[in-house]
């Protein structure tokens, strides 16, 4: 971790904070989910620095270290887009292989989609090609105290969370979302109440870890985290007949709680996923969760490596 550097690099009128370990003209950039920051990333940088790439790890604008923008309530996953591929032309990086995670994943698509050009190949940690849209996430057909569909509602994830400190908020959302289950609260509950105070956090996170996660919420707050990605999955992003055509490799948690999603495992199992991605590589790990690069990180940097060698120009 110490030999990681850590910059702020204007991009598009923001600074973003940018993790950076490896040198050379192979370059992979990370891309974080919720609850996570670049440091979700720590495990992977190190593997794929010392197997001779640059590896590099953002904060997305309104998250951690990177500058919130103007009008977070705004914000929209191409906003992200941009941000990325800004960031490849103020860094001088023509080609990029790209790793996303969760919403990071969706961002990683969506660049491969718009900008082919700039990507050699793409990992995506959990989550199959989804387009954001009124049909990226089915909440009519989940029950009414979803997570996602509370925290949409304007205001009421900000009470929630409100009652806790940062700390506590992240440790409860990383036991829920380490989970089998999508987190769901009865009416009489909020989703803050699902997480018993005396239960441990998973064993292969640590109050250390959770503490670099807290530090780095505690600065950004959950403004913009509320917004892109949950209040803006909905928001049409005007792309017609999508395909990505870089080499991709999609990591699934077997119990990773986004299965349980209406219809998202028949999806991710199934051939539909060729038509919008056709060079599609689907690995299934048996006791992978949500976080599936921090319960398993020698399995998925290895799954990672193997990826980024096979498809090295």
């Amino acid at each position: 971790m110490d030999l990681i550097k850590h910059t702020l690099v204007e991009v598009r009128g923001l600074k973003l904070h940018v993790a950076e370990i490896g040198t050379g003209p192979k370059v992979v950039l990370f891309l974080h989910g919720f609850p996570e920051i670049w440091y979700t990333w720590r495990y992977q940088m190190n593997a794929v620095a010392a197997a001779g790439y640059r590896a590099i790890a953002i904060d997305f604008r309104g998250y951690g270290l990177s500058e919130q923008p103007a009008e977070p309530e705004k914000g929209n996953f191409m906003d992200l887009v941009d941000d990325v591929v800004a960031l490849l032309d103020t860094l001088g990086i023509n080609k990029v292989f790209l790793i996303g995670k969760d919403f990071g994943s969706i961002t990683a698509y969506l660049v491969a989609v718009v900008h082919p050009e700039r990507v050699s190949g793409l990992v995506s940690l959990g989550i199959p090609f989804l387009l954001p849209g009124p049909n990226c996430i089915r909440n009519d057909l989940m029950p009414s105290g979803f997570y996602i569909t509370r925290w949409q509602e304007p205001g009421r994830a900000e009470a929630d969370f409100g009652r806790l400190d940062v700390k506590t908020v992240v440790r409860n959302i990383y036991i829920l979302f380490s989970g089998t289950e999508p987190p769901t609260a009865r009416d009489d509950q909020e989703i803050m109440d699902l997480v018993d105070p005396s239960t441990p956090l998973p064993p292969w996170f640590s109050e250390e870890d959770l503490a670099a996660y807290a530090s780095l919420y505690e600065k950004s707050g959950f403004r913009f985290a509320l917004q892109v990605p949950y209040r803006s999955l909905g928001i049409d992003c005007g792309i017609t007949d999508p395909k990505v055509t870089a080499p991709t490799l999609l990591i699934n948690g077997q119990k990773d709680y986004l299965l349980k999603f209406a219809g998202m495992e028949d999806y991710t199992k199934s051939e539909q996923l060729k038509h919008f991605v056709p060079d599609l590589d689907n690995v299934f790990l048996d006791e992978g969760n949500h976080f599936v690069h921090e319960n398993l990180p020698k399995q998925v940097n290895e799954l990672i490596i193997n990826f980024l060698s096979k498809h090295c120009d």
